[in-house]
């Protein structure tokens, strides 16, 4: 039996025979609960020191290594003397713990919220969220006090939990026990009154479960707790929820949808028994279906990329570039994001793609539209080839021959690639905006929801860019409302993260910075590691920026691709001045992305405090066509400010 270690409560550890380990002061327990913290990482020792002690001891470093030492002592009591430790371990210029993720029990709760079997009914969902929750024993770290890096994971974890128990109501929702999701969400929102997806549970296990006037109550307790903390009108799936109340909506009875279910397997046999093995029909509706599949999100959306590159390669196999060119097409799901989910998945559809369009029969031009169109897609965040023609102008020879042949279809689908390519330098949120409004007219004149719902997404980010966060929260609410009625669920990770932003704007740092946190839940299971990949610590830092505070790092943040331009500021905190000028020094431009301006200003940040003249010409040079746009806003998720607070004084990068 393992050494288990717990910080979902008080800080425990117990040994291979399953007793409780000594583990001493409070210092030695907070030593631990960093190590567990950093999941497997290296901690400097320094960095120890500055999180443990508000004014460290002479002797800091010295401490901190006698704590780790009774920790080894504890952990591995029967190991030789002098023999290598193997839990708590010397690595560099620090300390890790090497757990494995079965024994410590936040790493567990993640995993449990994460994953789970691809099969699982809603009563093993149910069960396995239920047995995750129990793990808690109180309060995560409990025991510790109210140093930076103990409040940013306590409030970590408890939000990872509140998310939990809002989908374990969604398991016992979808297993016919509305009661039990009933019992869990009323207590649940008497606790935390601002978890809006808790009210929206509550009120509908309530109407399930028979209990009418108590559903509609509970959504004006909503209202009130609502306002009275954050000021905020309910979003839209609320109020949503109340008129379907109203009316009674047939589709609030899950018992609707048990013939859906049997009319569905009924097709799916005559299919297979009518369409024989390997004919092509098969190939291009499974092209049809993993692009549908793409919508549900989560898991769905991650078994969709795998499931479309094997369409891909099969329909390559066929020798037939024209049935190649339709399977690889067919996957016109809408993006809004610059950075791909799977960029090495991405570069493989890029060439199939360029091989097909060599390869396909001249007059062929419908088939071609969509070939330049995906490479325009699926080139976002992708680095180009040398010896290939950029992406964008695949964009733009794509939109012309959409125009020509009067499909609006291929057109949206060829707009949608021309604004993926439209990031080439800061400041082009108008030739982005004009986009989305020939979206949203072209989804509106020919009823195509799924475009209209990416036109009012790209307009909420073309609004958020210029700072108009009100007329952004209109295309906010427009692709809610459509959302819900189309069961689109991952429009809802960015308008959550819209609506935090605003929060970040409006409201004070504090709950700018909860905001932010409430809203990462939503991108736990989405299946949109391109979108999640250091997104909430620049939002964090973001925040402190917003608000003229002295950016707050813990030194666990994972950066993702946003690393190379906070590093200088990293250093500069750590007092390595060194260090930040030479990282300063040596840093790329930011390719051209939704973040390019946030990323930019950073730049500047951080040129304006070493005094760094190269640095600032770079800088200003980029940002001022941006001058009167919002860093970062862009992307409708995040802001580190106005541009025009990063501008570098007007001199030599003039």
């Amino acid at each position: 039996m393992p050494v288990t270690f717990g910080v979902l409560g008080p800080v425990i550890a117990h040994g291979t025979d399953g007793a409780p380990l000594p583990l001493r002061g409070p210092r030695h327990r907070a030593v631990l609960a960093r190590l567990v913290a950093a999941r497997r990482r290296v901690v400097p020792v320094d960095r120890l020191v500055a999180d443990l002690w508000e004014e460290p001891p002479a002797d800091g470093m010295g401490a901190v290594r006698t704590f780790v030492a009774a920790l080894r002592r504890a952990l591995e009591p029967d190991r030789p003397p002098r023999a290598p430790a193997r839990l708590l371990v010397t690595e560099g210029p620090g300390y890790a713990l090497r757990a494995h993720p079965d024994t410590v029990d936040a790493w567990r709760f993640e995993a449990a919220l994460a994953d789970g079997p691809d099969d699982a009914s809603p009563a093993a969902r149910a069960t396995r969220l239920d047995g995750a929750l129990g793990w808690w024993r109180g309060p995560a770290l409990s025991d510790l006090g109210g140093e930076l890096w103990a409040r940013a994971e306590r409030d970590r974890l408890t939000g990872l939990r509140l998310h939990a128990v809002e989908l374990l109501a969604e398991a016992h929702l979808a297993a016919g026990a509305p009661e039990r999701a009933a019992a869990d969400l009323d207590a649940h929102v008497t606790e935390h009154p601002g978890r809006e997806e808790g009210w929206r549970l509550l009120a509908l296990a309530l109407y399930r479960a028979g209990r009418q006037g108590e559903a509609l109550a509970a959504v004006r307790r909503a209202r009130a707790a609502l306002r009275d903390g954050l000021g905020l009108d309910p979003g839209p799936r609320l109020g949503r929820l109340e008129q379907e109340m109203l009316r009674q909506d047939p589709h609030l009875d899950p018992d609707r949808a048990d013939p859906t279910d049997r009319l569905w397997e009924s097709a799916r046999a005559s299919w297979d028994a009518e369409v024989r093995a390997g004919a092509r029909a098969r190939l291009e509706s499974t092209a049809g279906l993993v692009r549908d599949l793409a919508f549900t999100g989560g898991g769905g959306l991650a078994r969709s990329r795998d499931h479309r590159l094997a369409a891909v390669l099969a329909a390559e196999r066929t020798g037939d570039p024209e049935l190649t060119a339709r399977v690889i097409g067919t996957h016109d799901v809408p993006a809004v994001w610059t950075s791909s989910d799977d960029p090495r998945q991405a570069t493989e559809l890029v060439s199939a793609a360029r091989r097909t369009l060599d390869r396909l029969p001249p007059g062929r031009e419908a088939a071609r539209c969509r070939l330049l169109a995906a490479i325009a897609v699926e080139s976002r965040g992708v680095p180009a080839a040398a010896d290939t023609p950029p992406a964008v102008d695949a964009a733009h020879e794509a939109v012309r021959l959409a125009r020509r042949l009067g499909d609006p279809a291929l057109l949206a689908f060829a707009l949608n690639g021309a604004y993926m390519q439209e990031f080439r330098t800061a400041g082009l949120s108008p030739a982005r905006a004009r986009i989305g409004a020939e979206l949203l007219e072209l989804a509106r004149r020919h009823g195509m929801v799924r475009i209209e719902v990416l036109a009012h997404l790209v307009l909420l980010q073309s609004r958020c860019a210029v700072g108009d966060l009100p007329g952004a929260g209109r295309h906010a609410a427009a692709a809610d409302g459509l959302a819900a009625r189309w069961e689109l669920p991952l429009v809802a990770v960015f308008t959550a993260w819209y609506r935090a932003l605003r929060v970040a704007c409006g409201g004070t740092a504090q709950q700018g910075r909860a905001a932010y946190r409430e809203a990462a839940t939503t991108l736990v299971g989405a299946g949109m590691p391109g979108v999640a990949a250091g997104l909430l610590p620049l939002a964090l830092l973001g925040v402190d920026l917003l608000h003229h505070r002295e950016p707050r790092f813990s030194g666990e943040e994972d950066w993702g691709p946003n690393a190379p331009w906070v590093t200088p500021l990293l250093r500069l905190a750590a007092d390595d001045q060194d260090g930040a000028a030479a990282a300063l020094a040596s840093l790329p431009d930011p390719p051209g992305a939704l973040l390019t301006e946030a990323r930019w200003a950073l730049v500047a940040r951080a040129a304006e405090l070493l005094g760094h003249p190269e640095a600032a010409t770079r800088a200003r040079r980029a940002l001022l066509p941006a001058a009167g746009e919002w860093a970062g806003a862009a992307s409708g998720m995040l802001t580190l400010g106005p541009v025009s607070d990063f501008l570098p004084p007007t001199g030599a990068a003039d």
